[in-house]
């Protein structure tokens, strides 16, 4: 029996929709997971039906996923509604893959943190405080802002900095903010802060690297950040 006739026979509870709720996308074929995507304003098993006519008509999801939108609309059943829904799915599918080919950076010094985070820091007019969370390899994981501040002062708080890196499974962390006076000395605050943010991430397991403050450069500053670890405040830690 084809796919197709299969799936026409197939009882209510076992329609698409209800066979991914109960058993996941990896049992489902190709046509039911179009079928998914396609399931409003179609009854019953029609709606696989019209998404196994699409799969022959373009020979696969390959040649489906290059179709046009007069291309989809050419398959009863499909009007202009279906067709949007089908090129959004798979160009969210062509994004993600060009986001998995590119592999993310590796930090594991100040300096490719500092460029990392240089340009949105120079246009904050406030204080803002974040979490550079990274992996095993020290590649980047996602960069979490944890808090605003005023012009010259910001509050943050071990669990608001550790709660993404605990979520996004992070082996490790690099503090950073910036100071828009411009000038990137740590003030005591950010030593005392720093220093129980280190002891906090040893006690869940989750290393704090680094905190790197970025300014801006002078005619005397050659540096437009420094980094805690660099002056020595992570000794005895």
């Amino acid at each position: 029996m084809s796919e197709s006739g299969r799936l026409k026979d197939q009882p209510l509870h076992e329609l698409p929709r209800e066979r991914l709720m109960r058993l996941g996308p990896e049992a489902l074929s190709n046509a039911e997971l179009v079928a998914i995507l396609l399931r409003t304003g179609l009854k019953g098993t029609n709606v696989v039906e019209v998404a196994h006519q699409l799969l022959q008509r373009h020979r696969g999801l390959r040649e489906l996923a290059m179709a046009s939108l007069e291309e989809l609309c050419q398959v009863k059943g499909i009007g202009k509604d279906k067709a949007v829904t089908l090129l959004a799915a798979f160009s969210l599918a062509k994004k993600m893959a060009g986001e998995l080919q590119t592999e993310s950076p590796t930090l594991d010094h100040p300096e490719a943190v500092v460029a990392l985070l240089r340009e949105e820091a120079h246009s904050r007019e406030k204080e803002v405080f974040c979490t550079v969370l990274l992996n095993t390899r020290r590649r980047l994981i996602e960069v979490v802002k944890v808090a605003d501040g005023t012009l010259d002062t910001i509050l943050v708080h071990p669990r608001e900095v550790f709660r993404e890196a605990i979520r996004k499974n992070a082996a490790a962390i690099v503090l950073a903010h910036n100071h828009p006076s411009g000038d990137p000395t740590p003030s005591e605050a950010d030593i005392r802060v720093t220093r129980d943010l280190i002891r906090a991430g040893a006690l869940l397991k989750i290393e704090v690297l680094d905190h790197v403050i970025v300014g801006r450069k002078t005619q005397t500053r050659d540096k437009d950040w420094v980094s805690l670890r660099e002056l020595g405040y992570f000794a005895g830690c």
